[in-house]
């Protein structure tokens, strides 16, 4: 069953988050992942939520996923985005 990393992202630092932008589709792809969202706008209709940017992932499983969350190549990565962003991430399983 597909799993879906789910982040809501505010870029506080653009030329630090073009930097994490640069190295993470090489770590994504090794785990079998794929970006379905990748930023884009945003049209916001119910509850007030109003995210600056939205990421979506597809991995072939919510192992894979928490494989490539958890990997030592995506570790310095999530530092990097920590550094250059806020946000909010989910790992869910799909229908």
């Amino acid at each position: 069953m597909s799993a879906y990393l789910i982040g809501e992202i505010d870029v506080t630092d653009p030329a630090g988050y073009e930097d994490y932008r640069k190295q993470v589709l090489a770590v994504v792809t090794k785990y079998g992942g794929r970006f379905i969202v990748r930023g884009g706008k945003v049209d916001s209709k119910e509850g007030g939520w109003a995210p600056k940017r939205i990421v979506v992932l597809e991995f072939p499983s919510l192992e894979q996923a928490q494989k490539f969350y958890h990997s030592a190549e995506y570790a310095p990565l999530i530092k990097l985005r920590q550094k250059a962003s806020r946000g909010k991430i989910i790992l869910v399983e799909g229908a």
